[in-house]
C-alpha cells in the first residue's frame, strides 16, 4: 500500500501561495522537492500544474480536475476525484516499485488529502509573505515530528527556513 505524503512550503502565517505563483524564491526548497518527490506518482490540483507549466521529470503527473475542457500534455493522467487520483497514484507507485505517492498542491487539494495523508514533509519558511493561498490548519496532536533540520538560509534563498517531516500518530 502506498503511503500518502503531502510535501509543501509554509510561511509562518500559513501561505503558501500568491496567485498562481510561490511567494519566494527558495532554490533549496526546490531541490529538497525534486529529491523527495523524483520517481514517484505526484497529485495536483489543475491550477498547480498550470502554474507549474509542464510535466515535472522524473514522476508521473495525476492532475485532479473536473474541467472537461482541460487537455494536459501527453503523459499527465487526468481524474476527476481525489478518490480517482488517489486510486491511479497507488496504482502508479505499484507499477514503479515504490511505496510512496506525494500531494503538492494545491490548497484545495491539501484540504481533500489531508484525511488520507499518512506523513507531512514541510519546508517551514520563516517569515509571513502576503499571499493568497494557505496551507490547510491542522492539529498537531494528531502528527509526531518525526526529523527537524534547520534553519537554513542558501545563497539563493530569499527566507530561512526549516525542514520538519511529520507521520500521523
Amino acid at each position: 500500500m502506498s503511503v500518502l505524503t503531502l510535501v509543501a512550503a509554509v510561511a509562518e502565517n500559513g501561505v503558501i501561495g500568491r496567485g498562481d505563483d510561490l511567494p519566494w524564491h527558495i532554490s533549496s526548497d526546490l531541490k529538497r522537492f525534486r529529491a523527495i518527490t523524483w520517481g514517484k506518482p505526484i497529485l495536483m490540483g489543475r491550477r498547480t500544474f498550470e502554474s507549474i507549466g509542464k510535466p515535472l521529470p522524473g514522476r508521473t503527473s495525476i492532475v485532479i480536475s473536473r474541467d472537461a475542457g482541460f487537455l494536459p500534455p501527453a503523459g499527465v493522467r487526468v481524474e476527476g476525484s481525489l478518490d480517482a487520483a488517489l486510486e491511479a497514484g497507488a496504482r502508479v507507485a505499484r507499477e514503479l516499485g515504490v511505496d510512496e505517492m506525494a500531494v503538492i498542491g494545491g490548497a484545495q487539494i491539501y484540504a481533500l488529502a489531508f484525511p488520507h495523508a499518512r506523513r507531512l514533509r514541510l519546508t517551514q519558511v520563516h517569515a509571513s509573505p502576503e499571499g493568497d493561498v494557505h496551507f490547510p490548519r491542522f492539529d498537531a496532536g494528531e502528527w509526531r515530528e518525526a526529523s527537524r533540520e534547520g534553519p537554513f538560509q542558501g545563497e539563493k534563498d530569499e527566507y530561512p527556513f526549516s525542514y520538519v517531516d511529520y507521520d500521523r500518530v
